[in-house]
């Protein structure tokens, strides 16, 4: 099986655990493929969590969780240095022991429950894979992603993240409630993970064949580098770089657009809307990337990097549908 087939297959695998988030699951490999972090925004008990759980059950790959909490300390999640009495020497008699981010897959449960000084402990992470302890830096796995949830309604007892630490989410994905039909196929995904959770041992030991073939990190990194050749016109090239200037000056598009937005995207933006598009024409098979590429990722991207005006919260105007008219005032040339 060639490397792409093997991606699909772990795609497949986890729309099966994962019914009814199809959107989510493909955003999610493409950040796998894109080697960057995610952020999942949902109600609770839209699977959020779970979809990353799938993922690392997928995957040969070292699994973190943090769970995120006011009382929380960044050494919590980095590791600290401790006192080792018994030590050979005066120079080991600290010792760092690595914290729960020194791990391949990061599950960031409800990141937004910890304050920013903690929420800034991961910031280095996520954007150079090495951390600092005590004037002394120590670098992450090659595979690190970063996966972080939070829930949108619930406010008490939560902290707004920084906007440098958004920055540094490839991806704002929002899950939604599923489809009636997909809710169905929830209750008996549930129900038959019950039965084998309550059988006896001997049916429990024996599960299916393919949900044990776990994918290589070697398989991930040999999909980097085929990404990394996916080719990009000069013209497609020149349709990212319109679309993120539109939303950072956009009175040279549309009146209305403009007051809409109060900032537009960084070039992390138009370095996102590429490097997500490459992923995305790979899944699809094409060795270049096109305009549909581009509009596909483009929300997820873009959703937590622009800055919407007082005028567009009152009068109910979503950063959806910001999205929405930028890429219909920028025509692909």
């Amino acid at each position: 099986m060639d490397i792409h087939s093997e991606i699909l297959s772990l795609e497949s695998r986890m729309c099966r655990s994962i019914i009814g988030q199809e959107r989510v699951v493909r955003s999610i490999i493409i950040c796998l493929l894109c080697d960057s972090n995610l952020l999942l925004e949902g109600m609770p008990g839209l699977a959020k969590t779970r979809a990353i759980r799938s993922l690392a059950a997928n995957l040969d790959a070292t699994f973190k969780r943090i769970q995120f909490t006011p009382d929380l300390l960044p050494a919590d999640i980095t590791g600290s240095e401790i006192y080792v009495p018994d030590s050979g020497s005066a120079q080991d008699a600290f010792q760092f022991r690595q914290g729960p981010v020194f791990g391949n897959l990061v599950l960031v449960d409800e990141i937004n429950r910890a304050p920013a000084k903690v929420q800034s402990a991961l910031l280095e992470a996520m954007e150079e894979r090495q951390i600092t302890v005590s004037g002394k830096t120590y670098a992450l796995p090659r595979l690190f992603m970063a996966l972080a949830t939070q829930n949108p309604v619930e406010q008490e007892g939560t902290y707004n993240l920084p906007e440098a630490q958004l920055d540094r989410f490839l991806m704002k994905v929002l899950v939604d409630y599923p489809s009636a039909e997909s809710e169905k196929g929830i209750l008996d995904l549930v129900r038959r993970e019950h039965r084998q959770k309550y059988a006896d041992r001997k049916s429990a030991e024996k599960p299916a064949e393919e949900e044990r073939v776990k994918l290589d990190k070697e398989a991930i990194y040999r999909a980097w580098e085929a990404i990394a050749d996916i080719h990009v016109s000069e013209q497609i090239k020149d349709y990212i770089v319109a679309v993120v200037q539109a939303s950072r000056y956009p009175g040279r598009h549309d009146a209305q657009l403009a007051e809409w937005l109060a900032a537009g995207g960084s070039p992390r933006a138009t370095l996102g809307i590429e490097r997500a598009g490459r992923a995305h024409a790979w899944l699809n098979g094409r060795d270049y990337v096109d305009a549909s590429d581009v509009q596909a990722v483009a929300h997820d991207v873009l959703r937590h990097r622009l800055v919407l005006s007082f005028q567009a919260a009152a009068s109910g105007v979503t950063v959806e549908k910001v999205i929405d008219r930028i890429l219909s005032l920028v025509i692909a040339g």
